[in-house]
């Protein structure tokens, strides 16, 4: 590696837009490949090294996990390796839906509490009593019971 081009461990995680800390564990994960050292022992990391960061923090915002992560860069890039992405984006999407699903009826939920509240406190002003914490007391109070 070139001394122009090689970075110090402070150097990469500024460009790359991550902390230090985030490249050693990167590191210990073997998600980047083993830096060289110095004659003084500090690690030098290829200018390319920056490039497979930003991949890897892309890959984990749309929602791949560092395993996943781990199997496509070792992939060697050919029609099986091809094949065994797109399973693992089959998967994700499917994965991505049913959190979606759940996300909805989870806001439908939230929907009617705000209604149920806003009926009650329409209806009886300052004397209003919270539906939904009403109802958050019952249900603990029926997980007692059993």
């Amino acid at each position: 590696m070139a001394a122009q081009s090689a970075l110090l461990i402070g150097q990469l995680a500024e460009r790359a837009g991550v902390s230090i800390d985030t490249i050693r564990y990167y590191e210990r994960r073997r998600l980047l490949p083993r830096a060289s050292r110095s004659a003084g022992g500090f690690r030098l990391f290829s200018s390319e090294t920056v490039e497979r960061i930003r991949f890897i923090k892309q890959a984990q915002e749309i929602g791949l996990s560092l395993d996943e992560i781990s199997r496509l860069l070792a992939a060697g890039g050919g029609a099986r390796e091809c094949r065994q992405v797109s399973e693992l984006l089959r998967a994700k999407l499917r994965e991505l839906d049913e959190r979606l699903r759940a996300m909805r009826a989870f806001r439908r939920a939230l929907a009617n509490y705000l209604a149920e509240c806003e009926g009650e406190l329409s209806r009886h002003g300052d004397d209003a009593r919270c539906p939904v914490l009403v109802e958050i007391s019952l249900g603990a109070h029926k997980e007692k019971k059993r």
